[in-house]
């Protein structure tokens, strides 16, 4: 399994804000296009990556280190509230 991770940028791109998190299979691309086209169509979401861990908390961490740190940007994680190590 995977954790497929959703959120939204801000206006500024300074913060990306994690608005979902699911479990999905394995490299399977329909689930996660089919999970990221509802939160487009709904608003909810401009964001979204899978990660290969088994919790949501390692995936966050991921996040910011792959895509938010590198960006010089901070993460806020609205689904479990988790706090990345931002070292």
């Amino acid at each position: 399994m995977a954790v497929l991770l959703m959120g939204r940028w801000d206006d500024v791109e300074t913060t990306l804000t994690i608005t979902e998190s699911h479990q999905v299979p394995d490299g399977d691309q329909d689930a996660v296009d089919r999970l990221f086209g509802e939160a487009l169509e709904s608003g909810t979401g401009d964001w979204a990556c899978a990660y290969d861990v088994d919790r949501h908390r390692d995936a966050v961490q991921r996040a910011y280190e792959e895509a938010v740190r590198l960006a010089g940007a901070d993460i806020e994680d609205d689904v479990e509230h988790f706090e990345p190590v931002t070292y």
